[in-house]
């Protein structure tokens, strides 16, 4: 009972934001419920007050005893979501699928997969030294093990 209606005041609040979602929500035994927010412009203090308002303020405290925390995702939390694989076209993702680990710019993301590209030194083909190449990799969501936005200082 306490969930749903938790969750569904999130929800309630999501709605009146739609450039914020949802990558989790933990609401554990003792009522200590867990927001974890992303948006299409990243996610500011006020966007983590509102929905904790939105929340708190509709529920009675006498009724229930609870904790609430609203974060923003890190920095470096992985990527979960399509949204956040598109609003990250043009960054460095390390990223982990099938067994194998790419790093390179986010070129695309669609609703089916992504596409990185990088470049390579590899052997000429006639004679000594090494030429610099193009790659790229489409990966499937559903391949992609763990991705990370690269953090360039």
């Amino acid at each position: 009972m306490f969930k749903d209606k938790v969750l569904a005041l999130l929800n309630e609040a999501l709605d009146e934001r739609p450039d914020l979602f949802l990558l989790s929500c933990d609401i554990s035994e003792t009522n200590a419920i867990k927001v974890i927010l992303d948006g299409d412009k990243g996610v500011l203090v006020e966007d983590c007050i509102f929905i904790s308002r939105a929340i708190e303020h509709n529920l009675d405290r006498e009724e229930h005893d609870f904790s609430l925390e609203v974060a923003s995702a890190g920095a470096t939390t992985p990527l979960s979501h399509v949204r956040q694989y598109k609003k990250n076209v043009g960054r460095t993702l390390a990223v982990k699928a099938e067994g194998e680990k790419y790093e390179g710019i986010l070129a695309s993301a669609n609703e089916e997969d992504i596409l990185l590209t990088w470049k390579a030194r590899e052997p000429k083909p006639i004679g000594k030294g090494k030429v610099t190449v193009e790659k790229e990799v489409t990966i499937p969501y559903k391949n992609i093990t763990e991705a990370k936005v690269k953090i360039k200082f």
